[in-house]
């Protein structure tokens, strides 16, 4: 989908404990950084339909595995995806896209690298009711 970057990400393995990489500068799809956070996604719930105007999404999943969907109003078009430690990589969504996403296990938890701070007046959101999607 036009908008969407998916970035495989290295998980190097530690006996002490794995690192798993997320962005840097030199990154392809790096857009800049405005504040990074984590969301915390209760199994079986579904946060969205939100859609960022400013906003370049940079996610990956640290704990537990969500499934997103990403669904774009120009082209009546969906995009989905489950990412997890299982399939380890970094989700990029431009501005413009509705995004909405399910938790699927225990102990769901993104990461989210975003272009810019936080800014209510930046988004739209809409009920799940809005946007027909078989969850």
């Amino acid at each position: 989908m036009d908008g969407v970057t998916l970035t495989p990400l290295k998980n190097i393995k530690n006996p002490r404990g794995n690192v798993l990489h997320v962005i840097k500068k030199s990154s392809i799809g790096f857009n800049g950084f405005g504040e990074a956070y984590f969301s915390l996604i209760t199994k079986n719930t579904i946060k969205g339909w939100k859609k960022h105007n400013q906003m370049i999404l940079n996610i990956v999943v640290a704990s537990g595995k969500i499934e997103f969907v990403i669904f774009d109003d120009r082209t009546n078009k969906f995009f989905q995806i489950i990412l997890s430690k299982d399939n380890y990589q970094r989700l990029s969504i431009m501005p413009g896209l509705w995004v909405a996403f399910r938790g699927l296990s225990d102990n769901n938890m993104l990461l989210n690298i975003a272009s810019i701070e936080h800014d209510p007046k930046e988004s739209v959101n809409i009920d799940l009711s809005q946007i027909q999607y078989d969850w």
